[in-house]
């Protein structure tokens, strides 16, 4: 399957409302890091192997159309190499607000990964570094957090053509991301999920 949609942005920068926005508009199914949560017994390993630069996205990706999120943001630049016809999202937001909301979900979890149950060690260590890859290793602090948020950004934006790349708020709702994929403008509402409270539940399976 082709992938027409590949999000840059990482998460906690409305990611999960991107998926279901993707996927009502016809794009779908669309790769989130909730995929690999749910199956992990092939998705980790191919990610771990990205990690250590064995890139397989054809097994990676088989059965999807688009991919936001990590594990998929910390490699726009070998995805970009990949699929140089895609269109790229890069999702953004304040980024002292993003420090604090990562902060608080992501970098928590992943502070605690020896004390984690042994299921779920495998998906933290990939994640652990995935994360680190992208330029956030676990001994950042909030400033910076903030500085390799605003680095990130800016590689993607020099690496991604300006034709093929929408930089993107969710808050801006169905108009922007619309427009640049071509798709009419749905009727109801722009999709919202996975505040800090979901995030936990979806890491604990309860949702």
């Amino acid at each position: 399957m082709t992938m027409h949609i590949i999000g840059a942005g990482v998460g906690r920068t409305g990611t999960y409302s991107l998926k279901l926005a993707i996927e009502q508009l016809g794009f779908g199914p669309c790769h989130h890091m909730e995929e690999v949560l749910l199956n992990m017994p092939t998705q980790v390993p191919l990610w771990s192997a990205a990690v250590n630069g064995r890139f397989e996205w054809q097994a990676i990706y088989d059965g999807y159309a688009s991919a936001v999120d990590w594990p998929t943001a910390g490699f726009f630049r070998e995805l970009y190499r990949a699929y140089p016809d895609a269109k790229y999202v890069l999702t953004h937001r304040n980024p002292e607000n993003w420090a604090d909301s990562f902060g608080s979900t992501i970098h928590a979890l992943l502070s605690k990964v020896d004390e984690a149950p042994p299921e779920m060690q495998s998906w933290l260590e990939m994640a652990s570094g995935v994360i680190t890859r992208t330029g956030f290793p676990a001994d950042l602090d909030r400033d910076g957090l903030i500085t390799a948020f605003k680095a990130h950004n800016d590689a993607v934006r020099e690496t991604i053509p300006s034709d093929q790349l929408l930089v993107y708020e969710v808050r801006e709702g169905w108009e922007p991301l619309c427009a640049f994929l071509g798709a009419d403008t749905p009727s109801g509402p722009f999709p919202r999920s996975n505040d800090r409270a979901e995030f936990w539940d979806r890491v604990s399976g309860k949702a």
